[in-house]
């Protein structure tokens, strides 16, 4: 890689590098790539290791579901107010912040004692908060010190971290798993984050344009938002157990309503809103951050076809991993691929290939009636489609949104984008592991002859076909809001 940079002293850094302004190098890049891998690797194994955390534990199915979904969700609850806080305080300051909460999150989970899930809990909220940190902070710093092709590039490697790290992280978490303990996995996470933690001091501190005027956060959004979005979270994923005309679920749904509709007067009636809802007048930006947090949704593919391997057919998480070897190889060799189509025809038409594509290799892994051995042939396949969908996507989207935003506004736009990653994350998993858990309990009906091999299994088999069918939907929603949103043609860059 290229190194570029002067002698390190220059001022604070607004929006895109002026001429003798401090220049991004490869080793901030780097840093910021391992504190962006802290999360897509590290904290998004539990997507794969989860049962062997719940045997360990001894936890039920119900918290082992919210340990999975709660990261995602607390990192999208707050990092618009991070994104914020990036452009206020410093870009650097926040991101060494969220790679020390990292640590601290991971430190929690690696020693969470046996028969409670206090520490567990506790660790994967802390997680969540710092991906809330470093995701904004780290894609504004790129926008700051890294200029046109240059850019694109950081934006890639950004990517590759983020993208590339999810895709590792199933056969990463089912190695550690299977051969020296999950809690492994967390130790690695802390040492990768101190890596990151020393690679990053010395980078010139970045914020944007400040009005004269202090801005104040926007507690009461915030605090609603994040009842909401909690009061949600927890009727996917216990509806099913509870009752879905139980008191508690009837109670909180009636929160998140009330909720909901304040924290939208709320948003709409302030001038310090956290979500500022004038960025989506945008329709490239809205589409890049709608379409982001579907295609993010789409996690939920991964757990429900990993579940069902190793539920199903007895895989270990080890195997069930190693499914997914193609997805990681595909997303990282096409994620450069990506950011050549984005050069050469614009956001548009790779965004809406890399879903097609996507949606392609979900449908594959649908094939839930097939034979154990044909089932995980056909998913090695639908998990390398979907990589190379991903691929196609990541960079053309994320350029999309930061090149279609004020300059002084990168920061919380940045946020916004992030969040929808991570509430798409969040709720996708969630639903999905809903929909599984749900229909594998019921007694459904199904055509006598579909489903060939095993009989006692139909039913989860079945169950794992409709979870799966709706992260299919989900994509396709993606690309008719691309469809929509997104102008033909290539980009013009503000």
């Amino acid at each position: 890689m290229d190194i570029s940079s002067d002698n390190g002293n220059a001022a604070i850094a607004v929006g895109s590098p002026a001429p003798g302004a401090y220049r991004g190098n490869d080793k901030l890049l780097l840093g910021i790539v391992l504190a962006v891998v802290t999360f897509w690797l590290f904290a998004q194994t539990t997507l794969n290791v989860a049962p062997d955390m719940r045997a360990e534990l001894r936890i039920d199915e119900s918290w082992s579901n919210l340990a999975v979904s709660i990261t995602a969700l607390f990192s999208g609850i707050f990092i618009v107010v991070m994104g914020g806080g990036a452009d206020r305080f410093g870009r650097v300051r926040m991101a060494l912040i969220g790679v020390v909460l990292s640590m601290v999150g991971s430190l929690f989970i690696a020693g969470s004692p046996t028969g409670t899930v206090v520490f567990l809990m506790t660790g994967r909220i802390i997680q969540g908060l710092s991906a809330a940190c470093i995701m904004p902070s780290t894609l504004a710093l790129l926008k700051a010190y890294y200029d046109g092709a240059q850019r694109q590039r950081a934006v890639s490697y950004w990517s590759i971290g983020s993208w590339g790290g999810s895709g590792l992280c199933s056969l990463f978490g089912g190695i550690v798993a299977s051969t020296i303990g999950w809690r492994w996995i967390f130790w690695m996470a802390i040492a990768v984050s101190m890596i990151s933690y020393l690679l990053i001091p010395g980078t010139p501190e970045s914020r944007g344009e400040q009005s004269g005027e202090r801005r104040r956060i926007d507690w009461s959004g915030l605090i609603t938002f994040m009842i909401s979005m909690v009061a949600l979270n927890v009727i996917i994923g216990q509806g099913s157990k509870l009752g879905w005309t139980s008191m508690m679920i009837l109670g909180l749904a009636a929160v998140f309503l009330v909720t909901a509709i304040a924290f939208l007067k709320i948003e709409l009636s302030t001038e310090n809103a956290f979500v500022d809802f004038k960025l989506f007048a945008n329709s490239a930006y809205t589409g890049a951050t709608l379409s982001n947090f579907l295609l993010n949704g789409a996690a939920g593919t991964l757990l429900v076809s990993l579940t069902l391997v190793q539920t199903g057919a007895g895989l270990s998480s080890l195997q069930a991993g190693l499914l997914t070897l193609g997805y990681l190889v595909a997303i990282l060799a096409t994620i450069r691929v990506g950011e050549k189509f984005l050069q050469l025809w614009g956001a548009r038409k790779p965004m809406l290939l890399g879903c097609a594509i996507t949606a392609l290799g979900i449908l594959l892994t649908c094939t839930t009636f097939l034979y154990a051995r044909q089932y995980m042939i056909v998913a090695v396949i639908g998990f390398t489609l979907f990589g190379i969908g991903l691929g196609f996507y990541a960079t053309p989207s994320t350029d999309a949104a930061l090149s279609n935003v004020p300059q002084n506004q990168v920061g919380s736009a940045a946020g916004i984008y992030k969040m929808a990653s991570s509430l798409g994350a969040a709720f996708g998993v969630a639903i999905s592991a809903a929909l599984f858990t749900g229909l594998s309990a019921g007694h459904l009906t199904y055509r006598e002859g579909l489903f060939v091999g095993r009989t006692d299994n139909v039913q989860v088999r079945y169950a794992a076909a409709a979870a799966l069918l709706f992260n299919a939907f989900m994509v396709i929603v993606a690309m008719i809001a691309i469809l929509r949103t997104v102008s033909p043609g290539r980009k013009t860059e503000n």
